[in-house]
This record gives structure tokens, C-alpha cells and sequence, in this order.
């Protein structure tokens, strides 16, 4: 049916044709975590709503990952405002069906406020905005995303159901109950980076997740062990930033369902295990010309007095745009590095970045430009390494996107000189600004007065992101951890 053959192209009135077939839909759109919050509705009502929206509760604003009710009131939903309706509104451009659910139509929404405006905490609507301040300039922004996570399988128990179909990563969950984190089997033990052995031990499993994102329109591009037991790598295919950020949040959504068919339970966070390498979320980004598709980073000659050689190939727009990143990165940490956990990961001699730093081809940095001669022209960008794995993508795409925009806009020079090759990030030589070594570190950056996410993002934007990490902080603060209790129970 040539209606389902680009979801780009439909419209309101192709829709009952589209779901002649179908008795229910799904849709749903992100929380401030990255978290996909929805619903499944029939067929009547969504037809109702999908030209106008329907109310969705806010407090999917107002409460953390866990349900919990911030301990600031903040503006958005609150008990003031009775946790008020905000409205969902339907992208058709965002139509697929779940292959793990008997093909059901799904749709994603950006959240608005009520009498129709963006919501300023909605992240696909953050995204929305930094999209449209590039498409005056008759630019596009393509994107990639590289995701690693670990993979955690519970031994099998009575408790599991009486064989392995019943189990589920809610298993891992309720093994956690009683059992040490530390004692949790990985799916598979040792080193192995780009093993063509390790995905044969769970074969099925691996394909799945391959075949399920290919239905689903998240494609993988490669798909491969990383170093680290039961490490996983995919990077998804490269495309326009907006469905690049769409598949990014839906690839987690395909892997954790998926996953959960076999009793295994992926994990996002930055920093698993103790003495090993973190999980990674590697976002790379271009401009582009709406008209000829030509990549705005290119340099047409090798620039012959160009300050550093790591330049040469660099576009005068893909140095400002670099500027930018570089100038304000720092003050956009908690975004890059949203959770507690996040800065265990960036953390010296562990192959993650923790300075402003950059140079080509320098997988040590926190920007890598990959660059003529290892790249060709067309291929030219900018691969922001400092985000990991458990941040929420369409923050991520908008903060890279409003800081390389502002370099452009003001016409940054770059502040710190390339990495040499072979340096290490964070000794005497590296001039890079350090970055926040926590959470709380970082939001107060963030949320000061004049801060750079401020002049990018707005106050209120500002104001509702840095309540959220506080809440986290806070939390952090009031537990009492195992390391805790094992150091001190007995010797204070």
C-alpha cells in the first residue's frame, strides 16, 4: 500500500485506510529522562485526536524515573496546578508498527502546552526548536548514534516460572532483591571487542535484535561486541537529526523489550562495573544545504594557512560551529552526563574524555572531527564523545546543535588547541577546561546565572532540567551505600 511505503508523506486522511486493518494504537513521547511514556488507545479515539492532539497528564513532568514526585515544585506540573493536562500532539511522520506486539501501530508526540505552544521541557520539542533556528538558514543537520550496553542474564530459579519462555528482565529485578549487584551473571565473561564467536552463544537473541530494529525503522548500521563482559555496540544509521534522535530513544525501547523475551536484561547506565570501561552514547553530527545536500563542514581546497594542520579540511562554518561545542560544553554537562552515575564513567584512563578537548581522529577527546584524509569530504563531522549511553537523545542532538549554532552565530575562534597524537586528555599539556567530576558539580554550572545553556535554551527550560538533576543529586545524597556500610560497620 503506497500510504505505508514513507510514513513522511502521510496525511489525516490517508489514516483510516492505513489502520483499516487494526483495532488499537500506541502512541507515546519521552519524559525529561528519555524515558518513552504512552498509552494504547482504540482505534475511534485515536482517529479523534490525531489531527489536534489529546490531553496527556503532566506529571510525567513531575515525577523522576522512578514515579517519585521531585522535591522541588516545579513549573510545569506541580500540586498547584493539580499535575494539569498537557497536550500530546501526533507526528504521522513517526508511524511503525511493533514487531514484538503483533505489528500494533505506534505514533510518537511532542508534548504542547494547552493553548497550543512548545513545551519547554518537552525534549522532542527542545529538539524541534534548535531544528527550526538552523532551517532559516536553509540548513539541514544529519546525525548518528553509537550506543554500548552490558547485558545481564538472572540464574534460573523457581522463582523464574517453570521454564525459560517465563522468564523476563523482571527476573533480574527481583534476583537484585536478595543478591549482591556484583553477583549478577554478565551474558558472557571476558574481553572480546568484535568477536564473530561471542553473539553465537545467544544467537537467536542477537539477530533479534538486529532484525526487530530494522522493522521497527531504527536501523543498525553495525552491530557488534564491545570490550567488556557481555558488552554490546550499535550504531544506528545515519540520517536527519529529528528521526535520528527518534530512532535513538526507540532503539533502547526495541533492545529492552526485545531482550526481555529471553530472560535478558540490557543496561544503559554509564558506568555498570567497577575497574571496567563505561557505556558509551557517541552522537555525531553535520550541517548540511537544504537545496544540494552539500556537507557545510567540507573545505573545497586543504586551507594551506589554516592555525592548526588538524583544520585544514575544515569549512570556516565547521570551525565556528566547533568554537561553540568547545565554548560551551562545560556548561552543558548535566545533559551529556545527566545521572549520578554518568561521571564514574568519565573518569581519567578509562577511553572516556574529561576536558574540553578535540582534535582529529583522536578518540580520546571529547569532539573528535573526522576529516580528509581519513574521511572523504561528504563524510566530514563532528563526533561528540563526552555523552554515554544513558542519556536521553534528543538532548543531547539539541545541545550540540545550540552550541554549534552560537558558534556560527558569534563567530567563535577555537579556544584550545588539538590533542597531539598519542597525548593524554587531562595531563600538563592538555589545556582543556576539566569537566564536572559530578552531578551536582555540573547542574550548578548549568543552572547559574548567565550560564551558556541559559543564552541557548531559555530560563524555563533551565530552570525545570536543573530540578530534575537536583532531585537526583538529592537522593544520592540521603543513600547509604554497600561501600559505606562494608568500610565503616565494624573499624568507626
Amino acid at each position: 500500500m503506497a500510504i505505508t511505503e514513507d510514513a513522511s508523506q502521510l496525511t489525516h486522511a490517508d489514516l483510516p485506510e492505513l489502520l483499516k486493518n487494526d483495532t488499537s494504537i500506541k502512541v507515546g513521547g519521552t519524559d525529561i529522562d528519555g524515558i518513552i511514556r504512552g498509552k494504547l488507545m482504540s482505534k475511534k479515539k485515536f482517529l479523534s485526536i490525531a489531527k489536534d492532539g489529546f490531553g496527556f497528564c503532566s506529571v510525567i513532568f513531575g515525577w523522576d524515573m522512578h514515579d517519585q514526585t521531585y522535591f522541588k515544585e516545579l513549573k510545569i506540573s506541580n500540586a498547584e496546578n493539580g499535575y494539569r493536562d498537557i497536550v500530546a500532539k501526533v507526528d504521522l511522520s513517526s508511524f511503525r508498527r511493533i514487531p514484538w506486539e503483533n505489528d500494533v501501530p505506534f505514533f510518537l508526540c511532542s508534548f504542547r502546552e494547552p493553548e497550543g505552544e512548545s513545551l519547554s521541557a518537552c525534549p522532542r520539542s527542545l529538539l524541534e526548536r534548535q531544528v527550526a533556528k538552523i532551517d532559516k538558514r536553509g540548513w539541514g543537520a544529519l546525525a548518528g548514534a553509537e550506543y554500548e550496553f552490558f547485558t545481564f542474564r538472572a540464574p534460573q530459579t523457581s522463582d523464574n516460572g517453570p521454564g525459560n519462555s517465563e522468564r523476563n528482565s523482571s527476573a533480574t529485578a527481583t534476583y537484585l532483591q536478595t543478591n549482591p549487584v556484583n553477583d549478577l551473571p554478565s551474558l558472557e565473561q571476558g574481553m572480546f571487542g568484535y568477536s564473530l564467536t561471542r553473539p553465537t552463544h545467544n544467537q537467536n537473541w542477537y539477530y533479534d535484535i538486529y532484525n526487530t530494529c530494522t522493522k521497527f525503522r531504527c536501523d543498525i548500521e553495525g552491530w557488534h561486541t564491545e570490550s567488556g563482559p557481555g558488552v554490546y555496540e550499535a550504531a544506528l544509521e545515519y540520517g536527519d537529526i529529528q528521526s535520528m534522535a527518534d530512532k535513538a530513544a526507540l532503539f533502547k525501547l526495541v533492545v529492552k523489550n526485545t531482550s526481555s523475551k529471553y530472560g535478558i536484561t540490557p543496561c544503559f547506565m554509564a558506568k555498570p562495573r567497577q575497574g571496567l570501561p563505561g557505556n558509551s552514547g557517541h552522537i555525531h553530527v553535520s550541517l548540511c544545504d537544504n537545496k544540494t545536500g552539500a556537507n557545510l563542514f567540507a573545505r573545497a581546497k586543504p586551507d594551506p594557512n589554516s592555525e592548526y594542520d588538524d583544520l585544514k579540511h575544515l569549512s570556516d562554518l565547521g570551525r565556528h560551529f566547533l568554537a561553540g561545542i568547545l565554548d560551551g560544553l562545560a556548561d552543558v554537562m548535566p545533559i551529556v552526563a545527566p545521572t549520578v552515575n554518568s561521571y564514574k564513567r568519565l573518569v581519567e584512563n578509562f577511553w572516556a574524555p574529561v576536558t574540553v578537548s578535540w582534535g582529529l581522529e583522536h578518540r580520546a577527546a571529547s569532539i573528535r572531527l573526522i576529516a580528509p584524509p581519513t574521511a572523504p569530504p561528504k563524510g566530514t563531522r563532528f563526533e561528540v564523545r563526552v555523552a554515554g549511553a544513558d542519556t536521553n537523545p534528543y538532548l543531547v542532538m539539541s545541545a550540540i546543535l545550540a552550541l554549534g549554532f552560537r558558534g556560527i552565530e558569534k563567530k567563535m575562534a577555537i579556544s584550545v588547541p588539538p590533542l597531539g597524537k598519542g597525548q593524554e586528555v587531562g595531563d600538563s599539556a592538555d589545556r582543556g577546561e576539566r569537566l564536572a567530576k559530578s552531578l551536582k558539580e555540573a547542574t550548578e554550572k548549568f543552572a547559574r546565572k548567565g550560564s551558556v545553556a541559559r543564552e541557548v535554551f531559555g530560563d524555563d527550560f533551565v530552570e525545570h532540567f536543573a530540578g530534575t538533576r537536583e532531585h537526583e543529586v538529592r537522593l544520592w545524597d540521603e543513600a547509604v551505600t554497600d561501600w559505606e556500610v562494608k568500610r565503616y560497620i565494624e573499624t568507626v
